[in-house]
């Protein structure tokens, strides 16, 4: 495995700027994910690292070596796509072992027949290893999509939103596995996703893009606590936070246009009133829907809360953020 340092990389497509001068160390070891919409460039950068796409500007480094002019085979990287690709025409097994056969891995008939098993049973494929790619499920095809890349050691694995198209009991079930099989083999994974659980449960680190540029970078708990702005804050944490007017609570610091409260920093029993205008039992927590002074928020309360809709509730604001008039956080 190695550290991977992206530098000053830039990449436009005509007139559309995808990357825009993004540097980026990915610590070796780690797990790192990028968020943001569609549209921020998670998937470029990821397509720059495997060596897909080329930056237009900027140098790439894997283990400290510059990747300029290296094809995707001489940089070693392992890449999960968001759509599967398997061949149709090998079975299971056969498009596990694939990678495992190229001339540049020189892997023994014993090795790769044990890490095909060992793989396929973390990813409960076990007993398809037989079938045809053809006759899975797409779940099933992403699985052994996600197998092809694990069979393999390389530098770092590249993963684009691998979990999306899987059900919701087996999406929680393979995080906590690739965090294990990632955090005990000590490999270097850079992965993309939209959703917030995946950053928050499994990332050592977390890259938040916006148009291009990365502007944030770290411990998933350092960005949920201290984001830089509305936007790096609005990436993590549900529900989503509560962006108001600065002014609807008092006490704002100069300059600030906006506030931002988690849901958990809405302390209730003391403040101003609110009205409950909806009421969300989810089992271990209830959340609130609030309309204070016009304006709607949201926050969470004791999951036997008595509480319901028509209800008035006194709220303040605890460990609150302030942003300025272009959404950056100035307190």
């Amino acid at each position: 495995m190695a550290e991977v340092v992206l530098k000053n990389v830039t990449k436009r497509f005509g007139a559309d700027t995808a990357l825009d001068k993004v540097t980026m160390t990915i610590p070796d070891g780690s797990f790192v994910v990028l968020l943001g919409p569609t549209g921020a460039g998670k998937t470029t950068t990821l397509r720059m690292i495997s060596g897909l796409d080329n930056p237009d500007f900027g140098d790439i480094l894997i283990g400290g070596r510059s990747m300029a002019g290296l094809t995707p085979a001489q940089r070693n990287v392992a890449m999960v796509f968001q759509q599967y690709s398997l061949y149709p025409h090998l079975t299971v097994r056969e498009n596990l072992a694939f990678p495992l056969k190229s001339p540049l891995l020189k892997t023994a008939a014993d090795e790769i027949s044990r890490k095909i098993n060992e793989v396929a049973e973390v990813l409960q494929i076990s007993h398809k290893l037989d079938n045809k790619a053809t006759a899975l499920s797409g779940g099933e095809m992403q699985r052994v999509s996600i197998g092809r890349a694990l069979v393999r050691t390389p530098t770092i694995y590249l993963m684009d939103e691998p979990l999306s198209s899987l059900d919701a009991k087996l999406r929680a079930d393979l995080r906590i596995e690739l965090k294990r099989i990632q955090s005990m083999s000590g490999a270097t994974l850079l992965y993309v996703t939209h959703d917030q659980i995946e950053a928050m449960t499994m990332a050592t680190h977390v890259g938040v893009l916006d148009q291009g540029k990365l502007v944030q970078f770290g411990s998933p708990r350092e960005i949920y606590e201290n984001p830089v702005s509305i936007y790096a804050a609005s990436r993590l944490g549900q529900p989503r936070v509560n962006i108001l007017p600065a002014s609807l609570f008092g006490g704002a610091p100069d300059k600030a246009d906006t506030i931002g409260l988690r849901p958990e920093h809405i302390v209730q029993g003391a403040g101003e009133d609110s009205l409950v205008t909806r009421v969300e039992h989810l089992g271990d927590q209830t959340r609130l829907h609030l309309s204070f002074k016009n304006h709607d928020l949201i926050t969470v309360t004791d999951a036997h809360t008595e509480l319901s809709e028509g209800d008035v509730v006194k709220i303040r604001p605890e460990k609150p953020f302030y942003f300025d008039a272009q959404g950056d956080r100035i307190a």
